[in-house]
């Protein structure tokens, strides 16, 4: 994600840097070596999701069945499961007026206790012990309102975004059970990829850009049934509205299908089509051909005050005429989508990963970036903070070091190492982290084993523990 704040940032950055210094992956992915599982393995994993859901008028409100199977990885015998509601983040559990915005009901397959977490997690007792490698599921009602604010779960306009909306199974691993909060800015989020397969019913008026690969057939008189697959990946976004759209393919083969509300200036469109178009192909030679197969671009001059916010195959682009996103959250389709993270213990794998991919995007010319980019905003400042540090009166430091450092960082080590090893050890990294989950330690891992070169110093530099 990138808020306006961030961006303009960002921006200020990189002028001031620029001022102080005048081959495609196979398609199929990698499939993880065969073996027993540990105890602490993530667990649930191989989560398969259907959906059905049905929307109202102007799609402000949905309603249906979602159903989750899943593998029990870990030998320790699972006797629940976490479910996610990151839509209520912002609003937590509300009040009888204005109830949360994602409701569930009906739970079959379990025993549902007590929201907890603001009303974003939900555990479910299953009825019996889920031995290592056996396969449950678990169903309940979907109610999901959309909140009246421009938000990745919100409203601009006519138009509705609907990130975040459904329920997810959350992660437990070594750590535990994968509860933390939303605090409010940044991602809290941390799944494991799985399949959906999605079916939205809504009036025929609606145009509606979901993730992953999307049919259209006539529904009963002045609706329209939208179906979405998607294999692998870690979360599931649409909108619905009265959207322009245009398609186009890249050179490279992928579908990129455009958004736009009619507001949104036609520069920003053109603009933010050509990045993507330029991007998704240079991050598929990079880091490994892009694997959705299409992507969606759903683009808004009015999510200023929001920005922009990436989720698998699709993105919200805030876009101005002569700005947009879309680079920065089209390097997320690789890191948090194919390389996933735990977003809220290591926020800089996938946002300083993210715009240092940006920022090779564009030439930039970060040689000192190390030093022009300011010192350190307090002593206790480092890349691999979590977001329990920033929530916890360091916000003021969020942009200046995930973003600034943290991508700095990466470009100090493109130096240390050279730019064909650093491409070499990216690619690999990417490879063998593909569809799965990595943490820092696995990345400095990876950077060693590129060079004969002690790191140790490198790390320390650059606050990486």
């Amino acid at each position: 994600m990138i808020s306006l704040r961030i961006r303009r940032a960002l921006l200020l950055a990189l002028a001031s840097v620029m001022l102080c210094v005048p081959q495609t992956a196979a398609a199929q992915s990698p499939t993880a070596p065969a073996g027993p599982a540990p105890a602490s393995a993530a667990t649930p994993d191989r989560p398969s999701y259907e959906v059905s859901l049905r929307g109202d008028a102007d799609g402000s409100h949905w309603t249906g069945r979602q159903t989750v199977s899943f593998r029990n990885s870990a030998h320790t015998p699972l006797r629940s499961a976490d479910v996610r509601l990151w839509g209520n983040g912002a609003d937590g559990c509300g009040t009888p007026e204005a109830p949360s915005p994602v409701r569930v009901g009906a739970v079959t397959g379990g025993t549902p206790r007590p929201l907890t977490v603001d009303c974003t997690a939900l555990r479910i007792d299953l009825p019996a012990p889920l031995p290592y490698g056996a396969r449950t599921s678990i169903s309940f009602d979907v109610a999901i309102t959309v909140p009246d604010r421009v938000h990745r779960i919100g409203k601009d306009g006519a138009h509705r975004y609907l990130g975040n909306a459904l329920p997810l199974l959350s992660v437990r691993d070594a750590q535990g059970r994968h509860l933390d909060p939303d605090v409010g800015f940044g991602e809290s989020f941390h799944t494991l990829t799985g399949d959906f397969r999605v079916v939205l019913d809504h009036p025929s008026a609606l145009v509606v850009p979901a993730t992953g690969t999307t049919t259209r057939r006539a529904g009963a008189p002045g609706r329209t049934v939208t179906t979405s697959v998607a294999h692998g990946v870690r979360d599931f976004a649409w909108a619905a509205g009265p959207f322009l759209s245009k398609t186009v393919t890249t050179p490279g083969g992928v579908r990129l299908n455009a958004y736009w509300t009619a507001a949104t200036p036609p520069e920003g469109v053109a603009l933010a089509l050509k990045d993507g178009t330029g991007s998704v192909d240079e991050f598929g030679k990079r880091f490994g051909r892009y694997p959705y197969g299409e992507l969606d671009l759903v683009m808004s001059e009015n999510l200023d005050d929001f920005g922009s916010m990436e989720f698998p195959g699709l993105v919200l682009l805030w876009t101005e005429s002569d700005e947009s996103g879309a680079v920065h959250e089209i390097a997320h389709q690789w890191f948090y989508g194919i390389v996933g993270n735990d977003q809220f213990a290591d926020p800089w794998l996938d946002e300083s990963f993210a715009q240092y991919a940006n920022e090779s995007y564009y030439g930039i010319d970060t040689t000192t970036c190390w030093e022009d980019r300011g010192a350190w905003p307090s002593d206790t400042a480092a890349l691999t903070r979590p977001m329990s540090y920033y929530a916890d009166g360091h916000r003021s430091e969020y942009v200046r070091v995930v973003y600034h450092r943290g991508s700095c960082a990466l470009h100090d080590l493109e130096r240390a190492l050279g730019a064909p090893a650093m491409a070499a050890m990216l690619r690999g990294y990417v490879r063998d982290h593909w569809l799965g989950v990595s943490t820092t330690s696995d990345f400095k891992r990876a950077a060693q084993a590129a060079t004969a070169r002690d790191l140790t110093p490198f790390w320390a530099e650059h606050r990486i523990n």
